[in-house]
């Protein structure tokens, strides 16, 4: 039976897969609501809960639980996550692209 499916290797960065001009900073962006929604999850916070211990409105928590996050800066997302008692390590490092070629995902045979 031949199928017309084929395996592809992404980047590792969803957004820059998909072409998104900002990919690294959605890619930030993402995995620190990730770990905002963990950590309420595993506290078993709703997010009226999760804004009398923190501050911040439980509307925001409601945006990042559906991934509405345009409005949030990097540091804003790593304030949450101290207020809710966790510590973030960032490490950043730096490459040239090029700039002729986006990386696009691997087809794999």
């Amino acid at each position: 039976m031949s199928s017309d499916f084929g395996l592809i290797r992404g980047s590792g960065n969803v957004f820059r897969d998909f072409g998104d001009p900002n990919a690294d900073l959605e890619q930030a962006r993402a995995i620190l609501a990730a770990r905002i929604i963990r950590t309420l999850d595993e506290r078993k916070l709703s997010t009226r809960e999760a804004a009398k211990l923190t501050g911040v409105a439980h509307t925001e928590f409601s945006r990042i639980r559906n991934a509405k996050l345009e409005r949030f800066t990097l540091d804003r997302l790593i304030s949450i996550l101290g207020k809710l008692d966790q510590e973030v390590e960032v490490s950043v490092s730096f490459r040239t692209r090029d700039r002729h070629s986006p990386q696009a995902p691997q087809q794999v045979a």
